[in-house]
C-alpha cells in the first residue's frame, strides 16, 4: 500500500488530494511541521533535508510533490486527470503543472518565513512587502487564464492539484484580491471538492 508521510499545511496536502481524488488506498504518517519530527534521524533517510512530502510506494522512495504526482498518475492514474500527449491542451496542462513551484510557491514560502516561521526579531517587513507583490502579481496570470473556465485546463487535472492547492493558499494568505472574480470562483470550486476537503482537514 501506498505510504505518505505528511505534515499539515503543508504541499503534502496535494498528494492526499490527488490520492482521494484517484480512490487510492493509501497510508499517512503524520508528522508534525516541526524539527523534533522532520528532522529527525529517521526522516532523514527518507528525505535528506527532512521535508515533507514523501511517498514510499514498496521499495520506491520519492519525494518532491510535483514528482510524487507524477509518479502516481504514471503508475496508478490510468489516464486520469490530465490531457493525452497529442491533445491541443497537453501543453497548457504543463506549463501549469509547473508554474505552480516557478512563480507561485517561491513568494509563499517567503510569505510563510517572515509571518510564522522565524521569531519576530528576526522577520523582515521590506523582505515580506516585496514577496506579497511579487505572489499578487504572480497570480494574475492565472485569474486572466480562468476567464469563461471552470478548471486550468479543459476538465479537472492534475495540473489543478499542484496550481490549485498553491493559490488557495494565496488566498489564505490574503493575496488574492476580490477584483481577481475568477480566482476567487476557482478556489471555491476547488474547496468544494470532497478529495480537497479531505486533504486540508486532515
Amino acid at each position: 500500500m501506498l505510504k505518505l508521510h505528511f505534515a499539515p499545511n503543508s504541499r503534502a496536502g496535494r498528494i492526499v488530494w490527488l490520492l482521494e481524488e484517484l480512490g487510492l488506498e493509501y497510508e499517512v504518517n503524520k508528522m508534525a511541521f516541526h524539527p523534533k519530527d522532520l528532522k529527525s534521524e529517521e526522516h532523514r533517510r527518507r528525505h535528506p533535508l527532512g521535508r515533507i512530502p514523501v511517498l514510499e510506494d514498496g521499495d520506491v522512495s520519492i519525494f518532491e510533490s510535483g514528482a510524487i504526482i507524477e509518479y502516481v498518475m504514471a503508475r496508478y492514474g490510468d489516464g486520469g486527470l490530465k490531457p493525452a500527449t497529442d491533445s491541443p491542451e497537453f501543453p497548457e496542462y504543463l506549463q501549469w503543472f509547473h508554474y505552480c513551484e516557478g512563480m507561485v510557491m517561491p513568494p509563499i514560502n517567503t510569505i510563510m518565513v517572515h509571518t510564522v516561521l522565524l521569531p519576530p526579531d528576526r522577520r523582515n517587513e521590506e523582505t515580506l512587502g516585496q514577496a506579497q507583490r511579487l505572489l499578487g502579481r504572480a497570480v494574475a496570470p492565472v485569474d486572466a487564464a480562468l476567464e469563461g473556465r471552470e478548471y486550468l485546463v479543459g476538465d479537472f487535472s492534475a495540473a489543478d492539484v499542484m496550481l490549485g492547492h498553491a493559490v488557495f493558499m494565496a488566498n489564505r494568505l490574503g493575496q488574492v484580491s476580490e477584483e481577481m472574480r475568477n480566482l476567487k470562483g476557482y478556489i471555491a470550486r476547488i474547496e468544494a471538492r470532497p478529495a480537497f476537503q479531505t486533504a486540508i482537514t486532515m
